[in-house]
């Protein structure tokens, strides 16, 4: 039942780590930025990383509803904060020298509030299901998945935007921003929603 959440859970980092690619010579200013951006954004997917291998663990270790929630409820706690983290790196750059990095920057920060607002809405939907009941914290656990493909799937336009062009080629050379190995996400066997 949990392999639907940490599925859905490892689609919605799956957006912020595929900033490695192909990057051809930016301009310096657009590499400044990305740096600024960058080398504050591998401490957090490392944190959403970390969240996402916990669900996963709990749901092969533990079959007790109490110990599945706990386990959720801190992996969303610890999700939701890393997004407003990285809003606020997002942010605190501020926007990235190309045509509209104004615009892209303010509706990725928009966006970047908005999915850690969705975790910690997640986190609260989690600590109020009732575990003495397991089918009945599995039919909750259910939808709290529906909700989070939901999230993973909506609203990845800003940060898209901001991952395009020169300043997604700029990010794409940055070691902060590069793809890191992944850990366990892909033994779900469910393919992560690409981006």
């Amino acid at each position: 039942m949990n392999k639907k959440l940490v599925a859905a859970l490892s689609g919605g980092a799956v957006l912020l780590m595929t900033l490695s690619g192909c990057g051809d010579d930016s301009e310096g200013k657009v590499n400044d930025w990305a740096k600024k951006v960058c080398d504050q954004v591998q401490p957090e997917l490392k944190k959403i990383g970390a969240a996402n291998t916990s669900i996963q663990q709990a749901t092969s270790d533990s079959t007790k509803p109490i110990d599945v929630q706990r386990t959720d409820s801190a992996a969303f706690q610890s999700i939701s904060g890393a997004y407003k983290a990285l809003g606020s790196a997002v942010n605190s750059a501020g926007a990235p020298p190309v045509a509209d990095g104004e615009k892209t920057q303010q509706e990725a920060v928009k966006e970047l509030n908005a999915t850690s607002t969705a975790y910690a809405s997640l986190q609260q939907k989690v600590d109020e299901l009732n575990t003495k009941d397991q089918a009945d914290f599995a039919d909750g656990l259910k939808g709290i998945a529906d909700e989070l493909d939901k999230l993973s799937r909506s609203g990845d336009k800003a940060l898209q935007r901001l991952q395009s062009g020169a300043v997604g080629k700029a990010m794409a050379k940055q070691t902060g921003c590069q793809k890191t190995p992944p850990t366990s996400a892909g033994a779900t066997g469910s393919p992560a929603n690409g981006g």
